[in-house]
């Protein structure tokens, strides 16, 4: 197949640093083109790829919230795909919205991944979601069942998880003894929660993560403070952005992964990749942690709170929020972590990942999905 893999042009393919949704573009390309497939990444010039790359721009022009309320520069890389749409059996959009404004204009079928949450909490702006449910006919695949949820009335043709390139995260059997948190520094992400989660069982705590221009003061005013008060007696190790190959090593060498979300996140690449090296996750029940995590198994799903949400109750961990995260961690000797890395092989790798698209994209060519 002749496939266009349209990227945001926030971030080089493959990212250098933060970047989810540009790592999923990046594994699926490369083994896209390994499997034979002609494929055309569109995506900043700094990209690095196997497969054919088109470029508006020379350098990926920034991952900042700001920078994304201004559409015009986006749309200059959007449209340099669509007008070579006549190229292509298939583009697959990753690059949220805009690219759905121009998928009626051109003859060649197109599937979006859009790898946000879908829930009014997370997108409540009127615009998008009307965008939405104007283009709500399109092929959409969603990326874990949860993220259906935000809005059902989407054209879903599939479910496919993501996956990731296992080699990249060592597997050892060795239980470490600090805690991990890693993510962007934002509020919904949870870093307060597992700082005092920390304090209160008396234990290191590594934290690593990007900060967006606008996620700033909350990380000055609210998060640092905590991190660095004098009465944590260093307990608390912070590093902002660091390279896949030591953020791998901060997974490995951990006791777990404490990853208490408060948004329904569609899918955790830091779950997948936790567990790819053995290390196992502590999560608040939100979004996909109960299709991420087996409970009890590779690691334990808390309620943050006395909300209804899916799956409510039926945890090993009785205790809720903070409470719950600590009562998870004095008990996370019990997990297997050869279980973590397998659970990690069987679902979420690359090649599985895919296997997913591939049948998608023969399935919509062949009309078979009824779009």
């Amino acid at each position: 197949m002749k496939i266009a893999q349209l990227a945001p042009p926030w971030i080089s393919v493959p990212p250098t640093g933060y970047g989810g949704t540009e790592m999923i573009v990046h594994y699926l390309t490369e083994e896209l083109v390994r499997r034979g497939h002609d494929v055309t990444l569109f995506a900043s010039g700094d990209s690095k790829t196997k497969a054919r790359l088109s470029s508006v721009f020379k350098s990926a022009i920034g991952n900042s919230g700001e920078l994304k309320n201004q559409p015009l520069n986006p749309l200059l890389h959007y449209i340099e795909c669509f007008e070579q749409a006549s190229k292509f059996d298939m583009i697959h959009n990753h690059a949220q919205y805009y690219a759905m404004f121009l998928a009626d204009l051109v003859k060649t079928p197109v599937v979006h991944t859009i790898h946000g949450s879908f829930s009014k909490e997370d997108v409540p702006q009127a615009d998008k979601r009307q965008t939405l449910k104007k283009f709500k006919d399109h092929n959409f695949v969603s990326i874990s069942n949860s993220q259906r949820r935000g809005l059902n009335i989407l054209n879903y043709v599939a479910t496919v998880y993501n996956g990731i390139d296992i080699s990249e995260f060592p597997f050892s059997s060795k239980k470490g003894e600090y805690l991990c948190w890693m993510g962007r520094i934002t509020q919904k992400k949870g870093p307060v929660d597992a700082v005092e989660t920390a304090k209160i069982l008396k234990m290191k705590l590594k934290i690593s993560g990007a900060v967006d221009p606008i996620d700033r003061e909350y990380c000055e005013t609210v998060l640092k403070p905590l991190i660095f008060d004098q009465k944590n007696n260093g307990l608390i190790e912070f590093k902002e952005e660091i390279k896949r190959e030591e953020k791998a090593l901060l997974y490995r060498d951990a006791l777990c992964t404490l990853y208490p979300i408060r948004w329904e996140e569609p899918f955790g690449l830091v779950m997948a990749e936790s567990m790819s090296c053995g290390t196992p996750v502590i999560a608040y029940n939100y979004g996909s942690v109960p299709e991420i995590i087996k409970d009890g198994v590779t690691g334990f799903i808390v309620d943050p709170d006395d909300e209804p949400r899916s799956m409510k109750g039926s945890f090993i961990i009785k205790k809720q929020g903070i409470e719950g995260l600590v009562e998870a961690v004095k008990r996370i000797k019990e997990i297997d972590r050869a279980a973590c890395r397998r659970h990690i092989e069987e679902n979420f790798t690359i090649e599985r990942m895919v296997d997913g698209y591939e049948k998608v994209y023969h399935e919509i060519i062949s009309n078979k999905t009824g779009f």
